[in-house]
């Protein structure tokens, strides 16, 4: 007889009206969800709103985490190692770690979409420091030494600054 396996992990709701907003310049909008804290470790998820044409993450990978977008609206650009495609409403994309990979809304439409990381990595901050960064508050720079911590390490990527020229 085989058993259920009981976790210790407690479900977790969030409701729409207590998630933290992290508001950027351009008119983008990161809905904090869930931190890995959050979910003993096992997944951290946000929602962002991205404006028509604004990029939502510059090239980088991840090390230990695989990454998936599902967007719920409008279509998002996204780079793939060296391809660039266009993802729309209803479309889900999985990135294993190690990949490279940047995403954008695509000029002509906003992107709305769910980004999820698993194994769950601590990244309310990270985003948090992003809003910093883009309201002139910090440097770019300030996040080198914190790319293991958010285990996010940038990459330079003419192929996605080509694409989004």
């Amino acid at each position: 007889m085989s058993s259920i396996p009981v976790h210790p992990q407690p479900p977790l709701v969030v409701r729409e009206r207590d998630a933290e907003l992290v508001e950027l310049p351009s008119g983008g909008v990161f809905r904090l969800l869930a931190d890995a804290s959050a979910t003993g470790q096992v997944l951290g998820a946000n929602r962002l709103l991205l404006p028509e044409g604004v990029d939502g993450a510059k090239p980088h990978l991840h090390t230990r985490s695989t990454e998936f977008f599902y967007v719920l609206d409008g279509e998002l650009e996204v780079m793939l190692g060296e391809e660039v495609t266009t993802a729309g409403r209803g479309d889900l994309i999985v990135v294993p770690p190690g990949l490279p990979h940047a995403f954008g809304a695509a000029r002509r439409t906003v992107a709305d979409l769910i980004a999820v990381i698993t194994p769950g990595v601590e990244r309310f901050g990270y985003f948090r420091h992003l809003q910093r960064i883009a309201l002139g508050q910090d440097t770019w720079d300030s996040l080198e030494p914190l790319q293991d911590q958010y285990d996010v390490h940038f990459l330079a990527s003419p192929r996605w600054q080509e694409a989004r020229a």
